[in-house]
């Protein structure tokens, strides 16, 4: 009994506390500053919105993802139509067409970039040969961000 009510006090306390941090303390300034009567919109804001809304197209993102599957138009994409990409894929790793995938053949790509970092041919690379086998990144950036704007 003595637990119930060590509870029962121990969660209106509880309340209590909420209630106090939480009740009536609303920000009373506005977050962003009101602008001031008749610069509310310029003409230059407008002239850059359109005059109306573009319409969607009808195609969905989903939609032209199952089109480029479905290669017959048929309405369904099979399982061959589905590993259309895997198979070519493979067909490029198997380089001497026999159908099947041999280690050699699927890392062909990365023995040839090692023999060709490996100046030496000691079979093993050093830091400055390890050092040409980095990703070659172009100059262009990843995301084309707006410049930030200083702050005045």
């Amino acid at each position: 009994m003595w637990r119930y009510l060590v509870l029962g006090v121990a969660a209106l306390l509880l309340f209590a506390a909420a209630w106090t941090f939480m009740g009536g303390r609303a920000r009373t300034q506005p977050v962003l500053p009101v602008a001031p009567p008749g610069e509310a919109s310029t003409e230059v804001e407008n002239a850059a919105l359109p005059a109306t809304v573009p319409e969607a197209t009808a195609k969905t993102r989903e939609q032209k993802r199952f089109d480029r599957y479905d290669k017959d138009r048929d309405g369904k994409v099979t399982r061959d139509e589905y590993l259309v990409s895997r198979r070519k894929a493979y067909a490029k790793l198997d380089t001497n067409g026999d159908g099947r995938l041999t280690f050699d053949e699927w890392a062909l790509k990365t023995t040839t970039k090692f023999a060709a970092a490996d100046k030496d041919k000691s079979g093993a690379m050093a830091a400055d040969e390890f050092a040409t086998t980095a990703v070659k990144r172009s100059g262009k950036p990843r995301c084309v961000c707006p410049p930030v704007q200083p702050e005045e």
